[in-house]
């Protein structure tokens, strides 16, 4: 079971700690904007500050505006560091109905009902165990982010003079290559034109002698 809905008069009734700013006669439904007062809920305000700002809800500009006045109260009137505040309570009551009317058929009109609200956020100080772990967690993640930001610069410079010199290698190989492969086809092709030029040489050599060969025979005869 859930607690009693935290409204402006149970909250002053339970009498906690805290500063307040307030939005009256909101032009938004209460139902719209306690949806993004649940996100924003006991969160520190710098957080809540994120979540609000990239929410995407209308009413959550409203609802930043009234919990930048919290934490300006909470800041000029009772002397709070924001870093150390956090989203004690906030809620949305609802405020006066505008009643309009719309034309319909035959004469007649229909209700309109412009929802008003009244926004209330309250901040308060976060206890010192808590907020030594925010400051903690804050100052790993500065100097997280400096590591990798320093690591990455240099690795990306590394690896690009690395990319860089294996690439002119390659284009070299590469060349290197094309250039040994053309003098082989040379060699082989010289080799075949020598070895065709042999071929064609003993071809003609053996034709001649068959043609004398051929030419002796009948003077043989001849003389017998």
């Amino acid at each position: 079971m859930t607690g009693p809905k935290l409204n402006e008069k149970n909250y002053i009734a339970g009498s906690k700690g805290g500063t307040k700013a307030s939005a009256l006669y909101v032009r938004s439904s209460a139902s719209k904007a306690r949806l993004v007062l649940n996100i924003i809920r006991g969160l520190p305000v710098k957080h809540a500050d994120e979540v609000l700002q990239f929410t995407d809800k209308g009413i959550a500009i409203t609802v930043r505006k009234v919990l930048a006045s919290a934490v300006a109260n909470a800041q000029n009137n009772d002397g709070q560091d924001p870093d150390e505040l956090f989203v004690l309570a906030c809620f949305a009551d609802e405020g006066p109905t505008l009643r309009r009317f719309a034309a319909r058929a035959r004469g007649r009109g229909t209700r309109i009902n412009k929802r008003t609200c009244h926004i209330t956020v309250i901040v308060a100080r976060l206890s010192d165990d808590r907020i030594a772990v925010l400051q903690a967690k804050d100052a790993n993640r500065t100097a997280a982010g400096r590591r990798r930001g320093a690591v990455s610069s240099t690795a990306a410079r590394r690896d690009r003079v690395e990319r860089s010199r294996e690439r002119a290698q390659g284009l070299a190989s590469e060349s290197t290559e094309v250039d040994a492969a053309e003098v082989l086809d040379e060699v082989d092709a010289a080799e075949d034109s020598a070895a065709t030029d042999e071929v064609t040489t003993d071809t003609l050599e053996a034709a001649a002698g068959n043609e004398e060969s051929a030419g002796d025979e009948p003077a043989a005869e001849e003389s017998n």
